[in-house]
């Protein structure tokens, strides 16, 4: 019975279409989550994003600096190598959901207004990972094998 829900979690059809999202996908999360976690990259740290947030209502500030810096840095890094695609795109979605939501949604929908079209694609891109798993070029697909 464990056996048959790990191989359904780290199964994925053997195509190139996950790897285009991914990679790409994980680069970007990763760097947003490095900006919230260490301040890196012209980011605030946990302290600076999270005052930023409780200053928008999202309370305790710091936890969920913490939260959202830790599903962007450590999903991103899962979507680039491919390990629990599906789980880590999903956390992903959730994640964006927020976003677009709490911050982004009310300046409509673009980015030069503060919108939320890019929190949209990130969106889209993981919600399709969470259908279509990690691909061929993936630890999901090495571990699905074995």
């Amino acid at each position: 019975m464990r056996s048959n829900w790990i191989k359904t979690l780290l199964s994925t059809p053997a195509q190139w279409g996950s790897l285009m999202l991914r990679v790409p996908a994980g680069v970007i999360f990763m760097a947003h989550g490095a900006q919230k976690l260490f301040g890196a990259f012209g980011g605030y740290g946990l302290e600076g994003t999270g005052q930023w947030m409780a200053s928008i209502g999202l309370e305790p500030g710091y936890l969920m600096a913490l939260a959202a810096g830790s599903a962007e840095f450590f999903g991103g890094l899962a979507l680039l190598i491919g390990l629990l695609t599906r789980p880590a795109a999903a956390v992903l979605a959730v994640t964006m959901l927020v976003a677009i939501f709490a911050v982004h949604f009310e300046h409509g929908l673009f980015l030069s207004a503060g919108g939320y079209e890019f929190g949209l694609a990130l969106l889209s891109m993981s919600a399709a990972l969470v259908m279509i798993g990690g691909g061929r070029w993936s630890v999901d697909a090495v571990l699905s094998r074995r």
